[in-house]
């Protein structure tokens, strides 16, 4: 970051809550090539609506192209004598970020605050259907499964995820030093309701999973599992094995991450 004129004592510390449709980014993190990300429409935003470049932003976690996301935290680090004033950032903010990106509130924090190491806890979800095809509307978050889904057998598995586990083979790539054991608060299936469109189809799933914790790819792992389960491309008793990470069992399948949502992110 460009410190700029100022010095660091007159640094102000906020946090600003997100929410965006990630169908046509390539994930949040900045990426050469001008390649759209919202990292880089937030950085372009607010480097207008401040007139300058002293600034820096860090952000909860990342997400991988097409994840959206309900509610999650930047931290702004701004380098500006004048003060900001919030309510009118934020209504300008808004005004000029795209319309598939929104900033829902901003508060003032400190120095000693990382939005990063904050401890957190996080719910995602995952939309999708089977049986007749979708309207294409709902491609940018739900996934069309073309093969009917054991929906009960999902729903089972998906209960097993909960407690502490070595969720070593629903992480992505992990090394020797990897950690894989975590803790999942709460996971099921259940009819979706949270989302409602009139071209929506008659019928859509969520699968919620809560936890503090989560590797890259887990969800997307985990839910993976569930719908080759709810194929019978495998057993329960198989299922239950890979919740043993010494087996260390590879798991290939990882959905589509157009279904993915970080649905809410909350500083404990």
């Amino acid at each position: 970051m460009n410190p700029g004129p100022f010095a660091q004592n007159n640094r102000q510390f906020f946090l600003i809550k997100l929410q965006y449709l990630g169908f046509r980014f390539h994930g949040w993190q900045k990426q050469p090539n001008n390649i759209p990300t919202v990292e880089r429409m937030v950085l372009r935003t607010l480097r207008y609506v401040f007139d300058h470049s002293n600034f820096k932003v860090l952000a909860a976690g990342r997400t991988d192209a097409k994840v959206s996301v309900n509610e999650t935290w930047i931290e702004l680090f701004l380098d500006d004598s004048k003060e900001l004033e919030p309510d009118s950032f934020l209504a300008d903010f808004n005004q000029n970020l795209p319309s598939d990106i929104r900033a829902l509130e901003i508060e003032k924090t400190g120095k000693d605050f990382n939005v990063i190491q904050a401890p957190k806890i996080k719910e995602y979800i995952y939309l999708f259907s089977h049986g007749e095809k979708f309207h294409p509307f709902c491609a940018s978050m739900m996934v069309y499964m073309k093969s009917e889904l054991d929906i009960e057998i999902m729903q089972t598995a998906a209960r097993l995820f909960e407690g502490t586990h070595d969720f070593w083979s629903y992480t992505y790539k992990p090394s020797e030093t990897t950690e894989t054991t975590s803790t999942i608060e709460s996971c099921y299936i259940e009819k979706n309701e949270l989302f409602t469109a009139n071209f929506f189809p008659e019928e859509s799933f969520v699968f919620r999973v809560t936890g503090a914790g989560f590797k890259r790819h887990q969800v997307r792992l985990m839910m993976g599992m569930l719908i080759d389960l709810g194929m019978h491309k495998l057993t329960l008793e198989e299922f239950v094995e890979t919740l043993d990470g010494s087996k260390k069992i590879h798991l290939s399948h990882i959905a589509p991450s157009s279904g993915l949502m970080l649905y809410k992110s909350e500083f404990l």
